[in-house]
């Protein structure tokens, strides 16, 4: 079983090359290492022309189009893996990392995606906990993560988190990440679309809190920066998780989430009962005008 890796980067030499030491460390080396490189990221390509590949089979793969997406397509083009894993620049995989996902696919032929535990360090700093619900998507479209803290025994799941997701090759086919999720650099919940897409194709997708990285959450730069609110992030955010849940929810699932969407919501995408509860404290105002809702600190 050959195994592809995809790493998408951007800006961000140092982390990428904390990640590149870590796929040296694994116990089943990857047969192929892919990195996917901007072609107007002079900090990345300075870097790799100076980096010692040692063993690594890496390859660096040039993308014109910015955002995550067609980063992540035209790594899916390149690899010539039965199994792609994937995770981030940011993300350092641990040593067993890829002989876990190889043993999951071994073992069973139906299944499609394999994740597991990324341990997050927000500036340097571990960030713990324990939930026991991952990865799952409610009767009503809330969608729940907890990748950070899952423990326990694999389980099946339906959302893999995408610094450390892997799919079976045959599972994937012709599918791509979806061109029509919002953003200039993350694109987020493009993980989301693809993990719900595999298994509305009828493939089993597993959660092992043993398949593990650690995850250093390095510095965006789109729009989207995590920490700092910004008005086209949110939209965005909001945009391609109801794109999403309503491509993969069957009918009468599609009528009961977005009437929750919209008398209830989520603290992202607010609906009404969220608006009472929310924008008191955090001393936000909300304008309403005919085409669109933003929201500022008072």
């Amino acid at each position: 079983m050959k195994i592809s890796v995809i790493v998408p980067t951007y800006r961000r030499p140092q982390d990428l090359k904390r990640c590149l030491k870590s796929l040296n460390n694994q116990t089943r080396t990857a047969d192929e290492i892919l990195v996917i490189v901007r072609d107007i990221d002079t900090e990345t390509w300075e870097f790799l022309e100076n980096y010692e590949i040692e063993s690594l089979p890496l390859h660096t793969v040039t993308v014109t189009i910015p955002g995550q997406v067609a980063a992540l397509n035209i790594g899916l083009e390149e690899a010539t893996g039965d199994i792609i894993a994937i995770t981030d620049d940011d993300g350092a995989p641990r040593p067993q990392w890829l002989s876990r996902i190889e043993a999951h696919f071994l073992s069973d032929n139906r299944l499609g995606g394999v994740g597991g535990r990324d341990w997050m360090y927000v500036n340097n700093k571990l960030i713990e906990g324990d939930r026991k619900i991952i990865g799952k998507v409610q009767w009503f479209g809330r969608t729940i993560g907890n990748h950070h803290f899952g423990k326990g025994k694999p389980r099946e799941v339906e959302i893999l988190k995408g610094a450390n997701m892997s799919y079976r090759r045959f599972a994937i086919g012709n599918k791509r990440f979806d061109e029509r999720l919002l953003g200039t650099g993350a694109q987020v919940h493009n993980d989301l679309e693809f993990s719900l897409s595999i298994k509305k194709s009828g493939w089993k997708i597993i959660y092992d809190p043993f398949v593990e990285i650690d995850h250093y959450y390095g510095k965006r730069f789109d729009e989207d920066r995590r920490s700092q609110f910004d008005e086209i992030a949110w939209f965005n955010e909001v945009h391609n998780i109801t794109l999403v849940l309503l491509e993969y929810l069957p009918s009468m699932r599609k009528i009961i989430f977005l009437i929750w969407t919209i008398l209830i919501g989520t603290r992202k995408g607010f609906g009404f009962a969220q608006w009472l509860r929310f924008l008191p404290q955090e001393g936000r105002l909300v304008e309403l005008s005919a085409n669109k809702v933003t929201i500022s600190q008072v």
